[in-house]
């Protein structure tokens, strides 16, 4: 068990950090293109829409209730099984979503006017920004259909992760990346609004993506005709395990949906703003809290369907300890050199031609987003230990206060310092989400931190901070900002290597080694 989570792990983690890398690239075509201005702030916004419907439907919601179900089949009754619930999962799911495709599309204008009320207002009497409302109704039209794809590729992913086969899975996100840069660099000069191009490779890279994964789930032998199974056992117990489930892990992604409202009330490059820093915040979460959380819940199932309450105890336990090793040092190290980090892959073309310090702007949003990366990695790893038990009740209590919360952060400090504030108020909730998912577990016996894991937090933090004031040091005694691109790329690459180096290393003189960290069942410094 240990060795298996702990490579399927690294190869999540890899694989993730190949699509995560492609994204940042994909981020920076969209920067240069487009910059932090009007054109950029439609564009993110009709990207996130169906984006925010994928992770809190699909990605969130839909895995949590489908995995645990999928899992105990598999276990207690076979592949045949399998087979037909699959079927009917594909078949009841793919009509539900093609239904809701119709309508977002369709009905694009009102989605517009929901989520960006502040264009809407001022296309409503007639502003000079009234343009801002009608590109994103138009955007959403190309960018609402990926919902439906990209839903099906959260299933059959789910599908393939229970069955172990995590690298397919994780390697997909690249493709779209791959799509959107494609027609981001061939296709911006053939429309006269480029964010038309990128909205396109949106759609495209939803196609592609699906037909990437039938081969492997051919290959398993679970392609079967889809059936629509409403009131199958089998697909109520996932609808009444998902519905509770919208509100429980996904409640990170209802906070940004939050902020985007705001946002668009706001001064004008402040979704584009949040949107950057957000995706560098992405950048470890992804790595690391989600590609751990991939594996760890398939794993949670299948310990709880087979009744080994201790080794779930130690599987959790280990999934915590994971991501706080590597959760620590991301988030002081972006918080550090972020501005040379924003600097390396935004700060060029339309991004930096304004009169608006882009740089600073986007890196004190990464600040404020950092300040509850940690929690959001602690959220990725302890949801699963109630959505493995097949308990969504206690999430989504959670999740309803944590709403409530974080619009509360949002009315306090968005008046006073802006779209920070509202970053700021995401890191909050998280970190409150984090801390109730966590007593909640402890009050139903079902995990405890251990002190082992006290202590190894205790080395990490300690090795965090010290990495942290080296990286400082370091940064602040070159002066990149004058420096050439390639000059503050090869800069970026030797700071990273110096915090790896000694992070690592003043691990390794506290005692934590490579046995300590892939060890599960590990009890002792």
């Amino acid at each position: 068990m240990a060795k298996g989570l702990f490579r399927s792990g690294m190869i999540v983690s890899a694989m993730t950090m190949i699509s995560r890398v492609m994204g940042l690239v994909r981020d920076s075509v969209v920067a240069n293109i487009l910059g932090a201005g009007a054109a950029a702030d439609v564009f993110l916004f009709a990207n996130r829409i169906p984006n925010f419907l994928r992770r809190l439907f699909a990605e969130g919601a839909f895995a949590q209730a489908f995995v645990p179900v999928l899992a105990e089949i598999k276990e207690q009754h076979g592949d045949d099984k399998v087979r037909l619930f699959v079927a009917q999962a594909a078949g009841t799911l793919g009509t539900i979503l093609m239904l809701v495709t119709l309508l977002g599309v369709i009905g694009s204008p009102i989605v517009a006017a929901l989520f960006g009320t502040g264009w809407f207002i001022d296309w409503w009497q007639g502003g000079e920004d009234a343009y801002r409302f009608e590109l994103a109704s138009s955007l959403l039209k190309l960018t609402f259909p990926y919902l439906f794809f990209i839903s099906l590729v959260a299933l059959s992913g789910a599908v393939l992760n229970v069955y172990n086969r995590f690298a397919a899975a994780a390697f997909t996100p690249v493709l779209l990346n791959i799509s959107i840069i494609l027609c981001a660099i061939y296709l911006h000069d053939k429309f006269e609004v480029s964010a038309y191009a990128l909205a396109l490779g949106v759609f495209i890279g939803g196609v592609v993506q699906f037909l990437f994964q039938l081969p492997f789930l051919a290959k398993l032998g679970m392609l079967k005709m889809p059936t629509f199974a409403w009131r199958s056992p089998e697909i109520t117990k996932v609808r009444k395990l998902m519905i509770p489930a919208l509100f429980g892990v996904s409640i990170s992604q209802i906070n940004l949906l939050l902020d985007t409202v705001i946002a668009s009330l706001l001064e004008k490059g402040s979704i584009a703003w949040l949107y950057y820093s957000d995706r560098l915040i992405e950048f470890p979460l992804g790595l690391f809290g989600i590609g751990i959380a991939t594996v760890i819940l398939p794993a949670l199932s299948k310990l709880h369907a087979n009744a080994k309450l201790e080794d779930f105890q130690h599987t959790l336990d280990w999934g915590v300890r994971f991501v706080l090793l590597l959760g620590f040092p991301a988030m002081l190290g972006l918080s550090v050199i972020s501005p040379l980090i924003i600097t390396v892959l935004f700060d060029h073309g339309a991004f930096s031609a304004t009169d608006v310090d882009n740089v600073r702007a986007v890196s004190l949003g990464v600040m404020a987003y950092s300040a509850g990366l940690v929690s959001f990695m602690l959220i990725k790893v302890l949801a699963p230990g109630f959505y493995s038990r097949q308990d969504t009740k206690t999430p989504v209590k959670i999740g309803i206060k944590m709403l409530v919360l974080n619009m509360a952060f949002n009315l306090m400090l968005a008046p006073f310092i802006g779209y920070l504030g509202l970053a700021l108020a995401t890191s909050l909730s998280a970190t409150c989400n984090a801390w109730l998912l966590y007593r909640h577990l402890k009050k139903q016996n079902v995990y405890t931190l251990s002190n082992f894991s006290v202590w190894f937090t205790a080395k990490c933090v300690v090795a965090s901070v010290v990495m942290a004031f080296v990286v400082l040091q370091v940064s602040q005694a070159f002066s990149w900002q004058t420096w050439a691109l390639a000059e503050q790329v090869g800069f970026l690459c030797g700071v990273l290597m110096v915090a790896g180096v000694v992070y690592f290393s003043i691990l390794f003189i506290l005692g934590i080694r490579l046995k300590t960290i892939k060890d599960v069942s590990n009890s002792t410094l």
